[in-house]
């Protein structure tokens, strides 16, 4: 049975960002899933790129030490013309893995096509497409939504994790599929046993 229908956890999905940091926590429950927290951390009145990076370290420390999440799931860097616009989303991404990384939290990462792609069918669905099909399977109400999509984008990091749970399809590698997988781990596929004649 997979791991998400057998166990509880508690996930955090962080949707790097230098300017506006996204964070989302939920909790599963078999096949239940309960949206406890969501929000952003809006830096934009920092003028420094090193403050920025503190607060961004503070507020993933306070969540993890509130929540006590059993993953932290978070958006991996996404390629952009602006070499410096990646560098700085790329430490944002680094901070936030080593907060949790300093509280013994595992990490999971996902790019934007798969997460888009789990949510909505669509690895290239606009960010309002994946709100809106989040809203629908956490049944959050219009009033709840948040302004701002960096909240909505990290519920989907998070309710992505959710997904891939159980799957040895997500141990962080590629595949091209189950026959691929298989190959290059031999040793999980279970040979059923003939009786001796």
């Amino acid at each position: 049975m997979l791991d998400r229908l057998v166990h509880e956890h508690t996930i955090l999905g962080i949707d790097p960002g230098t300017t506006v940091m996204g964070y989302a926590i939920i909790h599963t429950s078999g096949s239940r899933v309960q949206l406890l927290d969501m929000g952003v951390l809006d830096l934009r009145k920092l003028e420094s790129h090193y403050e920025k990076l503190q607060k961004i370290f503070f507020r993933v420390t306070e969540l993890l030490d509130e929540h006590r999440p059993s993953v932290l799931a978070i958006e991996t860097q996404f390629v952009d013309k602006n070499v410096q616009t990646m560098l700085k989303l790329a430490h944002g991404q680094g901070v936030a893995i080593a907060a949790a990384l300093a509280r013994d939290v595992p990490i999971a990462e996902y790019s934007p096509m798969k997460i888009k792609m789990a949510i909505t069918g669509n690895g290239h669905a606009t960010k309002q497409q994946v709100a809106g099909m989040l809203q629908r399977f956490l049944h959050i109400a219009d009033s709840e939504m948040p302004k701002k999509l960096d909240a909505t984008d990290a519920l989907g990091i998070a309710y992505c994790h959710y997904l891939q749970l159980g799957s040895p399809l997500s141990d962080g590698k590629n595949y091209k599929g189950w026959e691929d997988f298989l190959r290059r781990n031999p040793s999980k596929l279970h040979q059923q046993n003939t009786p001796k004649e």
